[in-house]
């Protein structure tokens, strides 16, 4: 039951880093691309799948695909998916330069990160009460004992603060990255 409840709460915690991942904060990071995909050969495809993504230096990214016909398709879905970002086109890759972000858009930015970890914290809350109500449920059924009840609450909550704390550390750390561009 431990494994579950902690497992469910990894899973809600992986969330929260990929979408941590994909908060543009002034670096280039190639999974700001990921949810691109562009329509290669009538199936949409990520970008990633169709060729290079590069980080030559910390304020750009480069795509060189594999097919050069292609290069249009991804200069327009990377328009049109409003990451604010404007492809440079030489006919062979696509440079995408990532300008710093001023010091609003930092603490919007920080805002957003600190949206996210309290998301991410109020699925881990839910899933400790559905583990607690399903200890509950077996106490009721007469299938643990009172005491069996009382430690697995408190096993429950040992994995629920680790938690926690884990996902406060990882805000905490994107938000001194944002903030140090």
């Amino acid at each position: 039951m431990f494994e579950e409840v902690k497992a469910k709460m990894d899973k809600a915690i992986a969330a929260m880093e990929s979408d941590f991942a994909g908060i543009r904060a002034g670096r280039a990071n190639p999974a700001i691309l990921d949810k691109v995909t562009v329509d290669y050969y009538g199936t949409a495809t990520p970008i990633a799948q169709v060729g290079t993504v590069s980080v030559p230096d910390p304020r750009m990214l480069m795509i060189q695909p594999w097919d050069a016909s292609i290069l249009m398709y991804i200069e327009k879905e990377i328009l049109a998916s409003y990451l604010g970002l404007n492809p440079n086109n030489d006919g062979k890759v696509i440079r995408l330069n990532f300008p710093a972000p001023t010091e609003e858009r930092r603490k919007e930015l920080t805002k957003s990160a600190s949206k996210r970890a309290e998301e991410a914290k109020v699925a881990v809350r839910n899933i400790r009460r559905d583990a607690i109500d399903s200890a509950k449920t077996q106490k009721k059924n007469n299938e643990i004992t009172e005491d069996d009840l009382k430690s697995a609450e408190t096993e429950i909550q040992k994995i629920t603060d680790k938690a926690i704390k884990e996902i406060d550390d990882l805000a905490a750390a994107k938000s001194k990255e944002i903030m140090e561009i």
